[in-house]
């Protein structure tokens, strides 16, 4: 499929995805995130791939946010369209069945900061900001910030980043529990892609309820959680993959898993 916005690329079992608008700091108009929602849906069915790496084309950008140029001719149902839009996007990365890694790059502001709070795992470069600025625009975060930040951090501290419209660098990101890692800015693909082939080397079922686990019990109480996680504990017991693993184990040999 032929993109206009992003550029979608496998190296093996991992895919990377680029938002490729640099000349706008890769900001996010409707027919982007329209690209992104087909290729998540290409990426879930390609059994071939096991983990994805989002990025932004350059140097200077992740995702500088939504397009303001866009947004501006935007009318109340138009805008609240958009929001949706957005918010279904990244909650299709979110729920994802492979896990996803944010390689930031530069600004992730507004959307783009959303964006890599629906990624499972976020890496920075030095170079990275971070924030969330809607309101100095007279608007609000409407892509899931308001959810996803807070779910991430402390209550108090999202609503500090969200009334503020403050800007964070990638070391005061990762003390406040938005990155994981921060590398120096050369570096950033190559961590990711090392990141990502570990991941890719377990095994590909029991990575993708270990996923599922986290995500869906976040959203339960602590009891219904622990029988989920049991439940899912059973399902893998029925996998190719398990038996590969704990053959490989007791066999003293690397195992080679097949997602099955």
């Amino acid at each position: 499929m032929a993109w206009n916005n992003i550029l979608l690329e496998k190296d093996n079992d991992i895919a990377v995805l680029t938002i490729n608008r640099p000349k706008v700091l890769n900001a996010l108009n409707a027919e982007t995130l329209q690209e992104i929602d087909a290729a998540m849906d290409q990426l879930e069915k390609d059994d071939d791939v096991r983990v994805v790496i989002i990025t932004g084309a350059g140097d200077k950008a992740f995702v500088a946010g939504a397009d303001i140029a866009f947004m501006q001719t935007l009318k109340p149902l138009e805008a609240r369209k958009f929001a949706r839009l957005g918010q279904n996007v990244f909650s299709k990365i979110e729920n994802l069945s492979k896990p996803v890694i944010a390689a930031i790059n530069g600004f992730a502001l507004g959307g783009g900061c959303e964006l890599s709070m629906a990624c499972d795992i976020r890496i920075a470069a030095e170079n990275a900001k971070l924030g969330q600025p809607e309101v100095n625009l007279g608007l609000i975060a409407g892509f899931g910030g308001t959810q996803r930040l807070t779910r991430l951090v402390n209550p108090g501290l999202a609503k500090e980043i969200l009334f503020t419209a403050d800007m964070y660098n990638a070391e005061a990101a990762q003390r406040m529990g938005l990155v994981n890692h921060v590398v120096p800015t050369g570096e950033l693909m190559d961590f990711c892609k090392n990141m990502a082939k570990r991941i890719a080397s377990r095994g590909p079922v029991a990575v993708q309820l270990t996923k599922e686990a986290v995500n869906e019990g976040l959203e339960m109480d602590l009891e219904k959680a622990f029988r989920h996680e049991a439940d899912l504990f059973g399902v893998v017991f029925a996998t190719e993959d398990r038996d590969e693993g704990i053959s490989s184990f007791l066999n003293k040999k690397k195992p080679e898993f097949k997602g099955r």
